[in-house]
């Protein structure tokens, strides 16, 4: 989607401002860094809606098209995003660990490219989650679970597409979790996420049950 290549190209250049080694912003210029990380993430979701009211492969059924008002949301919360550098594995194609099997809801398997690691902090304890790559793109997909599944958002998990930042950073903003299609629509095929992405921890951001 196009807000989506938009709101990815703000965060290259949110990531470039943080290392490239340029004195620290001022508290008014994290005001308005933040400020702008909301508009984009605002303007994703926008993005969002459109292709859940509108588009051929929305998972909504046509009449539920008609009544569709938007994906409910956590409010944006910028201390839900964070910035680093992913932690890669140099896996040979030959490794029979290069390729991750993920099971789907249907009982079928898709596989992705094991990437690497992505190490973060929140309230003093750091969590860790793998990263995979699509292997027909370069678009980093984290597929994880908390402690809000089943509750306050889809019992199977929700997804997070990144892009890779030079140097081998990345932007993991919980903010544009996203629920699977097959959350509104079981018909649609989606991976679970695996186990070691299980954060025993609620992230209160993102996407929350449409129903």
């Amino acid at each position: 989607m196009k807000n989506k290549g938009i709101f990815l190209v703000f965060l290259n250049l949110l990531i470039l401002s943080i290392f490239s080694g340029f004195p620290m912003a001022g508290e008014g210029e994290k005001a308005d860094l933040r400020a702008q990380q909301e508009k984009s993430v605002l303007e994703w979701r926008k993005g969002r809606d459109d292709f859940f009211k509108n588009h051929q492969r929305s998972p909504l059924t046509p009449s539920e098209k008609k009544v569709f008002k938007g994906i409910k949301y956590y409010a944006f919360n910028s201390n839900y995003s964070f910035s680093g550098q992913i932690k890669r594995y140099n896996l040979h194609i030959n490794n029979p660990d290069y390729y991750a099997t993920f099971l789907t809801n249907k009982g079928t398997n898709k596989r992705y490219i094991r990437y690497g690691q992505f190490h973060f902090q929140m309230n003093g304890k750091e969590y860790v989650l793998q990263v995979y790559k699509s292997i027909l793109s370069d678009n980093l997909f984290i597929p994880f679970k908390d402690r809000t599944n089943g509750k306050g958002t889809y019992e199977g998990g929700r997804y997070i597409d990144a892009e890779i930042l030079p140097g081998y950073k990345m932007e993991l903003d919980f903010n544009i979790a996203y629920h699977p299609s097959c959350a509104y629509n079981d018909k649609f095929i989606c991976v679970l996420p695996p186990r070691e992405n299980t954060l025993e921890i609620e992230i209160r951001a993102g996407e929350k049950n449409y129903r």
